[in-house]
């Protein structure tokens, strides 16, 4: 019986793809460190991805991908590229990345609206408080779109921002408190 071929890279570029070919991705379990599914028209939630064991580098590029796309967690990713889709909504998307791609090193999401840049119509204002925002959300992040992270950069974004899960506590806790006090005060009897 014949060894099945095993591959290290798949490519699955410019195919016109509307839907992820899992029955070949599936085969490389064991073996798949890259998976290229860039120039495609996808817009589903790639869920089977997940039980690639050696998946270090996933690209996206250029499908339809929205700020509502859901990864399976993959432990072992280190370098997503999302760039040219259709991610808006910043703080959702970098989320779901934080959560489902714990060891990831490089984020690359260009060409998006959530990503402000000089070429796309962004400020240099927005385009510092988009990577400290990402830095600050993704603390072992190295590369942020073509630049490196740098040690001032990570600094001025734990001064900037908190962890989402932190900030979304303290505002919780802050709602409550003055709300509590709120209540207190317009139900104390006269």
């Amino acid at each position: 019986m014949e060894d099945p071929v095993c591959f290290h890279h798949l490519s699955f570029a410019h195919q016109d793809l509307t839907e992820i070919p899992y029955e070949h991705i599936l085969t490389q379990t064991e073996t798949l460190e890259v998976l290229d599914l860039s120039y495609n028209l996808l817009n589903e939630n790639p869920v089977l991805l997940g039980p690639l064991q050696k998946l270090s580098t996933l690209v996206l590029d250029c499908n339809r991908y929205t700020s509502h796309v859901k990864f399976p967690f993959m432990p072992s990713v280190t370098t997503v590229c999302i760039n040219k889709n259709l991610i808006h909504n910043l703080p959702l998307f970098v989320d779901e990345v934080r959560l489902k791609f714990p060891a990831i090193r490089t984020l690359s999401m260009m060409n998006n609206e959530a990503a402000p840049s000089y070429f796309n119509g962004g400020s240099h204002t927005q385009y510092v408080d988009y990577r400290q925002y990402v830095i600050s959300q993704i603390p072992g992040l190295e590369v942020l779109d073509d630049t490196g992270v740098q040690q001032e950069e990570r600094v001025q974004a734990r001064r900037t921002y908190r962890l989402q899960q932190s900030g979304r506590k303290t505002k919780d806790n802050a709602l409550n408190k003055h709300t509590h006090t709120h209540q207190a005060v317009r139900y104390r009897p006269q």
